[in-house]
């Protein structure tokens, strides 16, 4: 695990890297005022999740990772906006984000939520001028912008936000929080793992499989979310705990308790490692990745 935890970071960091080369300072007030805004939140310290399963995938298939650069940082854009706009007073109403005050504590209501429009709308731009810009790989291009875009929206993970939304305060069972869960955070995962893999090479077979992981790993994810804001500290996820109880949200473990729960976890996890395998190729990291983000403990 210490080798993968350094291999995992290093990719992290690229992509770090490649994201503060975004929305640079500008002379023009009202350009920097959007930039700034942007910057704080795109560029604090994250897990980069999503870019680094986009990358990984786009590998396995026989991409790289200069294919894939551009639509790994799209998909932290997007899944940024997503943070900016959920913190808000109207939705979570949370004041810490990634261990720092959330956008709106810093820049206002108004600019918080432009900046995550404007996230949202500069992750489409990137990822189409990179299909302008190779000509070869266009209709690659092409389908994991569609791809993100239909995992992203009304029938994606906005759609798991209005459900997530509308659960507030009611009794519901297990088949309306895995559509919860399913879109709001499962949907996004596998935006990632498709879109790299239909960037890499993917054919229709292998890309059924591919989503089919992202399915798992994903509720698995939101699972270990659900548990450790029970069971974690504020200061080590970096984001209250507690948030759920707050806002009157049923979870995994209030539902069906946490033995029963991190039993789920296991059969999520175990089930996406055995697809994985069936793909072929070096799935060596994927896998301790997998294990990683499943067993996390924050």
């Amino acid at each position: 695990m210490t080798q993968f935890l350094k291999q995992y970071e290093a990719k992290a960091g690229q992509m770090d890297t490649y994201l503060n080369c975004y929305f640079i300072r500008s002379d023009n007030k009202f350009i920097e005022k959007i930039n700034k805004a942007m910057r704080y939140s795109l560029t604090a310290s994250g897990k980069r999740i999503r870019p680094v399963l986009l990358m990984e995938f786009c590998k396995l298939f026989g991409g790289t990772e200069e294919d894939a650069m551009d639509f790994a940082a799209s998909i932290e854009m997007i899944h940024t906006y997503s943070l900016i706009h959920d913190d808000l007073p109207a939705m979570d109403n949370d004041d810490l984000r990634r261990g720092r005050p959330t956008n709106h504590i810093v820049f206002g209501e108004a600019t918080a939520i432009l900046a995550g429009d404007a996230l949202l709308n500069y992750a489409y731009e990137n990822m189409l001028n990179k299909a302008l810009q190779d000509p070869a790989k266009m209709q690659r291009y092409v389908h994991a912008a569609k791809i993100i875009a239909e995992k992203s929206g009304c029938r994606g993970m906005i759609l798991g936000q209005v459900a997530d939304i509308m659960c507030e305060g009611e009794t519901i069972g297990v088949e309306t929080l895995d559509y919860v869960n399913l879109h709001k955070t499962g949907d996004l995962i596998k935006a990632a793992m498709m879109a790299g893999a239909v960037i890499g090479g993917a054919d229709r077979e292998a890309l059924g499989k591919v989503e089919q992981i992202g399915l798992n790993i994903g509720m698995a994810f939101q699972i270990v979310d659900d548990i450790l804001d029970l069971e974690s500290t504020t200061a080590a996820m970096g984001k209250p705990r507690g948030s759920d109880l707050r806002n009157d949200k049923t979870t995994y473990p209030m539902l069906l308790g946490t033995d029963i729960s991190k039993k789920i976890i296991k059969e999520r996890v175990d089930h996406a490692i055995s697809l994985l395998h069936e793909l072929g190729g070096d799935t060596a990291f994927l896998e301790a990745l997998f294990q990683y983000l499943c067993y996390r403990d924050k």
